[in-house]
């Protein structure tokens, strides 16, 4: 391909790039933040003897869209590219990948993987990269991945090693780190150029240039007043109090307002109590309080159906799994009200009043012959679903010729997509076979998605960054951006905290772009000191938590029945991923079920049978088989579904990571010599 050259702001903030500084570019989103890095990448290519370039994305997608977009078209006609990400075969020798390509993209956790694995066809070091581009880098904080990486950097710069590469950041918002006052913006500004080892640079002498290319849409506060009667949100806290009543909710411990975010953690922290409290009712009751304050959340954003369904399917699944009196009387107490409750919530006379507004937002951008494209935000994968249903059933919006999808992360499980969903998707969306996608967070950044005419907040509370990010789409000219929410409600509050917030970035990047550069590099050198004492010091208590106890006296029991089911000394790692029970006897105390489907192969293993518990009527899914290497059928378990009896009293984790004990390793030849025993012989 031709050569290409750059706009006059994009060439502005590449200044200090292209003379070999670590750089983080600030521009907005649509400002062409990638195609400049991409500029950087070829001029450095060019001059740099023996350059090697590694882009790092946060997610998966992005490593496809940047290599087949961005860097392939307009280096590899010259250079050699690989896209990596944990789909991809090169990732098992990502070392030989990084030293016969020039140019390779990947996801931050290969590179990481690999900064860290012995293998030498996997191992890479950081000398062995000249250039390395982080894409959305202010995710470069406290332990993300991006900073997993860049602290391996600056422990070796502290340490005096040279042969270190350059480092080119790009963001559209570094946002404040929760601060609401400058001196603490600028401490976060600084953080980060401290964890990126980079000076922030953004346009000074072509802002009019870039208001131009990237135009800021018309906002507007579409507000409802709060509806004056709801029978069915009021029936849910009757029941709830009936809960509250039966559980006899400890005296030390204060319930806040239902229908909150601020009562789903107390519900959580109540069922972590009640398990550690061998309490079986507090830790139930506590469990379905969540499901009904959930129920609530959603009366509050969607229709009362898609509140009352959320019910429905969740007493499905425990209507046959009772185990004693408190599961009885939860059970029945929805039973019982559960005609009452569909008939309040088919009752159109108390249907929430956000719905028709968001269908007039709709029907101002969309109608028959309107060439129009929105993105409608909301928080969650299951509102998600309920909005495009929705949509689909509403005859005014299908009547104005809109053609919507769902676009949410992709994972396993019905609410997630897989990444050949996600790209269908947003390949659609572009080619305008869609013009609406209903979708969370993953749409905010990176993702190529064309210009908006529409982009629709719905029920959001997020930070200044999303918010831009979000805003960022809305870039046809003339665009509007919509935030539906009810009258003096927190969403309305939140915008507004981040709109001073988003200033207070900007204020706060412009100080730290005017101190001095002596100043500048003396703070930016203390940050980095204190960060990794304190990354040592972590490590260090990380690994004194780690064993605390040896895994022997550690019982792992299940979390619903609480019946002991497992030693700690019966876990194995396998490959520093999956945490498995390697007994034999452990085939006693579960049942297997339907089999799992993931959207990518492995090397070594590959996902079996979904596992759940045998006692009784249990029924706790505890996680899946794994088939190991073709001949091992290992239980891979979720600690979060399991409560730990250690010699000190009961404990929950949600995350392996958080145990008290050491795992070892899982050895597949012992594992085979204990288990295959006649083979070996």
């Amino acid at each position: 391909m031709a050569d290409f050259t750059l706009r006059g702001y994009q060439e502005e903030v590449v200044e200090k790039a292209l003379q070999g500084e670590n750089v983080i570019i600030w521009l907005p989103t649509g400002g062409g933040k990638t195609r400049a890095a991409v500029y950087v990448a070829k001029r450095h290519l060019e001059t740099t003897p023996g350059a090697k370039v590694v882009v790092l994305v946060n997610k998966v997608h992005l490593v496809e869209q940047h290599y087949t977009k961005e860097f392939k078209p307009h280096l590899g006609h010259k250079y050699t590219l690989a896209p990596v990400s944990g789909e991809s075969e090169e990732k098992d020798f990502f070392g030989n990948v990084v030293r016969d390509k020039d140019v390779v993209i990947c996801t931050a956790q290969i590179l990481y993987n690999a900064l860290i694995n012995t293998e030498e066809t996997k191992h890479v070091e950081l000398s062995d990269i000249t250039l390395l581009i982080i894409d959305e880098c202010h995710h470069t904080n406290k332990e993300s991945v991006y900073n997993k990486v860049m602290r391996c950097y600056v422990e070796k710069k502290l340490r005096g090693e040279r042969s270190l590469p350059q480092i080119l950041g790009l963001t559209a918002s570094p946002g404040t780190g929760g601060a609401t006052i400058l001196d603490k913006a600028v401490e976060h500004v600084l953080q980060i150029c401290a964890n990126l080892d980079s000076v922030i640079v953004s346009t000074k002498n072509y802002t009019c240039e870039l208001k131009q290319v990237v135009p800021m849409p018309m906002k507007s506060f579409d507000i409802v007043e709060k509806r004056l009667e709801d029978p069915f949100g009021n029936h849910l806290k009757w029941m709830m109090q009936l809960i509250h009543e039966f559980m006899n909710l400890p005296q030390d411990f204060k319930l806040r307002e239902c229908g909150t975010q601020e009562y789903e953690a107390d519900v959580v922290t109540l069922e972590q109590r009640g398990v550690k409290e061998d309490n079986r009712i507090l830790a139930q009751c506590a469990l379905h309080l969540r499901q009904y304050n959930d129920a609530l959340l959603i009366n509050d954003t969607l229709q009362m159906m898609d509140a009352y369904s959320s019910l429905e399917d969740f007493y499905f699944t425990k209507s046959t799994r009772a185990i004693d009196g408190t599961d009885f009387f939860l059970v029945g107490l929805f039973q019982e009200n559960q005609v009452e409750l569909k008939n309040l919530a088919s009752d159109s006379r108390y249907e929430n009043p956000k719905m028709a507004k968001l269908e007039s937002v709709l029907l101002k951008q969309f109608g028959p012959g309107v060439q129009s494209r929105a993105i409608l935000f909301t928080k969650t994968r299951k509102s998600t679903h309920c909005l495009h249903k929705w949509v689909r059933s509403n005859r005014a919006l299908q009547e104005s010729g809109i053609k919507a999808a769902i676009l949410t992360g992709a994972g396993n499980g019905i609410t997630y997509m897989t990444q050949n969903e996600q790209a269908d998707t947003i390949r659609n969306f572009r080619q305008g076979i869609l013009n609406l996608l209903i979708s969370t967070s993953v749409a905010e950044e990176g993702l190529d998605i064309p210009e908006c005419n529409l982009v629709v907040r719905y029920g959001l509370l997020t930070n200044e960054i999303a918010q831009q990010q979000a805003s960022g789409r809305a870039r046809a000219r003339d665009s509007q951006y919509s935030v539906v929410a009810q009258a003096g409600g927190r969403e309305v509050r939140r915008e507004h905290i981040n709109e001073y917030l988003e200033e207070l970035t900007a204020k706060a990047i412009a100080k730290v772009q005017d101190m001095g550069p002596r100043e500048f590099r003396h703070k930016i050198k203390e940050l980095q000191m204190e960060a990794v004492n304190c990354s040592k010091m972590a490590e260090s208590l990380k690994a004194e938590k780690r064993s605390r106890y040896t895994a022997s006296s550690i019982q792992l029991l299940c979390r619903n029945c609480f019946k002991p089911v497992a030693s700690g000394r019966d876990i194995k790692l396998v490959d520093n991923a999956h945490y498995v029970n390697v007994n034999p006897d452990f085939k006693r105390h579960y049942k297997v079920g339907g089999n799992v489907v993931l959207d990518r192969s492995f090397e070594d293993w590959e996902p079996g049978c979904v596992i759940s518990c045998s006692n009784g009527n249990c029924d706790q899914q505890w996680g899946f088989e794994i088939k190991y290497k073709k001949t091992a059928v290992l239980p891979n378990l979720a600690i979060k579904k399991f409560a730990l009896e250690t010699p000190d009293g009961r404990i929950t984790a949600k995350k392996w990571k958080d145990i008290p004990f050491t795992i070892e390793d899982f050895n597949y030849i012992e594992y085979c010599e204990a288990n295959y025993a006649d083979i070996y012989d």
